[in-house]
Order: structure tokens, then sequence, then C-alpha cells
């Protein structure tokens, strides 16, 4: 049959493809068929099939296959059938290269079986539920054939888009972002996945239920999630999917954790306060958890500079204030959670880190908030960030001060700088200098010059993972304070940190302080 006797078929130059003596090769196809329903099946698909010479589908060894039920009414009895039935499904296997040498061998099989048939000029139809190149089987034999023979993919309605309509539950709004993943990674991957999705599908469920139930658990979405079984087929199942029995779970289902925006809280659900931590800028620098607990919260609560980092959200309410009114801003966290809301305090860097944690903790320790949840979540701080661009100057034991006399006096912050340094531990400087604070960087140069030499190494870290980011290493002799100001960290080398450049001539120049400390 020639591969434009099928109608709606796009005229296709087979001058690129093998030909068997003076005729063209047959013409593959990638049929998807949708999820189950046959109704659901495209125009496309069913003029495909009704006009191909052979059809084939995937099945286990006992022979039944999904989606030859799926086109069952439209297969002619002069159809030429190729059932491909795998070796092994989840049983164990005796090849020598075990389950996947196993696989491999049969899909190279089958593709040669396919290409016997495309060879003798045939128009070959593989039937795949759902779509072909979504998790189909059919992908094993488009890798294998289509660059050598004329090929076309029909896509068919995914599982995840049944599950959705079933639900009757948008997947996604705005700008939002769906993860599709599958059941069988390790649960650690799917939780920290899950902690920081939008919303999201987990297929190929069946043995795997157990471990994906925990994970959604765990990323705190058990709430929400829901469960949808042989979705469009005959014993359709759907239902929240904390109330699913792991024994009754088939591998045609998935769970889903549908859409955050304009969801209802459960009944009787708790207000609590999550103080997260963003790290120093911006996504990248985010841990899946605090990426999620922002997805979830009501209302955010921040300094409006730490605000703005976090994307708008339809649905939620936003608290921005002042960064001189920490006290202020956590009771008013706590105020909201006592009224059941679900609050986020948003904290650049390490909450715990001279920043929202402890403000947040010494309001929730009195009355009338005792009762109230309180959670930290930690963010990569501003020295480790920093250490990071310059090389490795944190490598051994360091002291984090900050600079700031706005909550302690200078005179507890000069003692700390000369014990510190007296100690030859490295030093992270947070909170520098500021607009109204512009002599204490040069009085601490002072301080330090009295333990350190001169040439001793000092990271300018600005704005680092920000547009304006800057690392600079110049000598603790050479520190100016007028190159200094809040959104700058300082990391001041110990006795026996080293600066190196690598590479040739002017080089990367690279900080690092040896593990181990000389004895003596």
């Amino acid at each position: 049959m020639s591969e434009n006797s099928v109608p709606g078929t796009p005229p296709t130059d087979n001058s690129a493809g093998p030909t068997a003596g003076p005729a063209a090769t047959g013409r593959l196809y990638g049929v998807g068929l949708g999820p189950g329903d046959p109704s659901l099946m495209t125009v496309r698909a069913v003029r495909i099939i009704a006009e191909a010479d052979v059809i084939a589908y995937h099945s286990a060894r006992h022979g039944r296959s999904i989606a030859r039920s799926i086109a069952a009414e439209h297969l002619r009895p002069d159809h030429i059938e190729e059932p491909l039935v795998y070796p092994v499904t989840t049983g164990t296997t005796d090849h020598p290269g075990g389950y996947q040498g196993a696989m491999e061998d049969f899909y190279a099989e089958s593709a040669a079986r396919l290409a016997v048939h495309l060879d003798a000029g045939r128009t070959v139809a593989v039937l795949a539920e759902g779509d072909p190149l979504f998790y189909g089987s059919y992908m094993h034999m488009h890798k294998r054939l289509a660059h050598r023979y004329p090929t076309e993919v029909v896509p068919g309605v995914t599982s995840v888009s049944a599950a959705a309509a079933r639900l009757g539950t948008p997947l996604v709004e705005g700008e939002e972002v769906l993860t599709i993943l599958p059941g069988t990674l390790p649960e650690e991957e799917l939780t920290a996945r899950l902690a920081s999705a939008d919303s999201a599908v987990v297929m190929k469920l069946g043995r795997t239920f157990p471990t994906v139930r925990r994970a959604i658990e765990r990323s705190g979405r058990l709430a929400d999630a829901r469960y949808v079984e042989r979705a469009t087929m005959a014993g359709e199942r759907t239902g929240a999917l904390a109330g699913i029995d792991p024994e009754s779970v088939p591998y045609f289902s998935v769970a889903v954790l549908p859409s955050r925006v304009d969801a209802v809280p459960s009944p009787g659900a708790r207000g609590e306060v999550v103080v997260v931590g963003t790290g120093p800028a911006g996504p990248l620098w985010l841990t899946p958890e605090a990426r999620g607990e922002l997805a979830a919260a009501q209302d955010l609560v921040g300094y409006t500079t730490y605000l703005d980092r976090v994307p708008v959200r339809p649905g939620q309410r936003r608290h921005p204030s002042d960064n001189k009114v920490e006290s202020e801003r956590a009771e008013f966290a706590l105020d909201l959670a006592r009224r059941g809301r679900r609050v986020a305090v948003v904290s650049s860097g390490d909450p715990g880190v001279f920043a929202m944690a402890t403000a947040v903790l010494e309001v929730a320790s009195r009355d009338p908030y005792r009762e109230v949840p309180v959670r930290v979540l930690p963010g990569l701080t501003a020295a480790n960030a920093a250490a990071s661009r310059a090389g490795a100057p944190l490598g051994h034991d360091y002291a984090v001060i900050s600079l700031s006399d706005r909550l302690k006096p200078w005179e507890v912050i000069a003692e700390r700088l000369h014990a510190a340094a007296a100690a030859d531990l490295v030093l992270a400087l947070y909170n520098p200098g500021s607009r109204s604070r512009t002599w204490q960087v040069g009085k601490a140069r002072e301080l330090l010059l009295e333990h350190r030499a001169p040439d001793t190494p000092v990271v300018l870290g600005r704005d680092v993972g920000g547009p304006e980011e800057s690392v600079r290493i110049v000598r603790l002799a050479d520190l100016d304070p007028t190159e200094v100001d809040m959104r700058t960290i300082l990391l001041i080398g110990s006795t026996q940190t080293v600066t190196v450049r690598r590479g040739e001539g002017d080089g990367e120049q690279i900080v690092w302080t040896p593990r181990r400390y000389p004895e003596g």
C-alpha cells in the first residue's frame, strides 16, 4: 500500500528512505489511542488504523493488549497483526543482562520484525495507549526505525489530561507549572520534586504506590492529593488519595496534585507560620521545600525587597513592610495564623542567620501566640554563597559576626572580633556597612590587623547570585571601606588561608583554607 493511500496524509518524499527493489518502503505510524475510551481516539488515528496493512501492539505474556482492545472495532479481518509480547514486566529474568538487557533485546527483535513488513512496502501502525511519545512503548520502535523509514506520529489524549477531566479540577492556572513524575523515582527525589511543584501528576503507580504516598505526605501535599484509576475506561475510580488501599492500586492509575489557585483549606486545618529562607538571590538558590511552602502559603509577609523576589500568585495576599520592623512583622504574621491563615514569612539567606527566624520565635514564645505552629525552613546563607564564588575560604573553622551595632553595642562587636581573630578563625562579616554606618569596616580592619598579616586575603562578595554580582579578592591592608555596603559580605582569611592563581598568565584567582591545621 502506498504511503499516500491514507486519507489526509501529507505528501512525503520517499527518496529520503531506503527502497526494496523498485518499490518504495512502507510507512511507519505511531498511533496514539487516547486514555482508553475508544470515542476519545482522534479521527486521524481511526483513518490510519483502518487503512494500515499491519497492526502492531504491545502486551504482557498473558497476551491481552489494552491498546488492541481500544482499537478493536476498527480492525479488519485481513489486518496482519503483530503482537509484541514483553519477555518480562514486574517479574524476574535469567537474561545475562538482567531486566535492562532483556528489554533491549526485545526492542531490537520487535523493531526487526516490523522492519520486515516495512521493507516489503507494507504500512505499519503501532498502537499506543495515550500519546505515543509520552512514556509510551512505541518510542522504542521509533528510535530504532524512524531514521530508516518514512514515519508519522499521531498524538493522542494523555492519561494526565483524562485524569484532570475526570476530576473536574484545573491542573494548572496562570503562571503555574505542571510537573509530571514517574512513580519509580526514589522516594527522596519524589519528595523534593513534589515539595517544589505548583501542581503535579505522578504516573506508574501500582507497586510504587506506597512510596509515592509517603513522598506526597512528606512533601505536605497529602490533603489535596487526588487519585484516578483507569480514567475513561471500564472500572474507573477516583477519590482522595489518602483513603486509597495500596493493595488495590493497578499500574494504570495516577496521583494528581491539582492547581493551588483557589484551593480551599482542608476542614479543621490550623493556621501556621513558616519562616522561609530564600537564599541570597533568585530562584536558583531556593530549596525545593522552600519553593513549595511559598507556593502553598495564603499570605506572604516580609521586607519589601525580599518579598519582591517571590513570584506573584493568584489568590495569595502579600504584606510588605520596612526592614526595621522585624518584631511588628512577626506579630502580624502570628496574628494571621491565629485566624487560621497559612503564612510564609519571607527571609533572605538563611532565616536563622541574622534574619527573621529569631524575631518570629521570640514573639511566638509569648502569649497569646504560644500555641501557633511555627516552622523554620533553611536557606543558603550569604557566607556560603560568596565562599563558593571565591573558592573555599571557609574550608576550616570560621566565625560569623554581624558588624551592625543597631542591636548590640560596638564594644561587644570589637571584643568578639578580637577573640575570633586571636583564635585564628576565618571570619564572615555580615551587615558591614550602610548609608548610616560608614566607619565600622575601617575600625574592624584596624582590629584585625593586630592579629593578621597585611596580605591576608579578604573576599568582598556583593549581590552574590544577583544581577549586579561582584566578587573580588583584596589584601586586608587594602580593604577600602568606601567599597562596602549592606549588600556586601566580607570573608577574612586566617593565617592559613591561601590565595592562588590558576591557569596561564593572569588566570583565575581563588582562595582556600586548608582542612588540616599545622600541629604546634
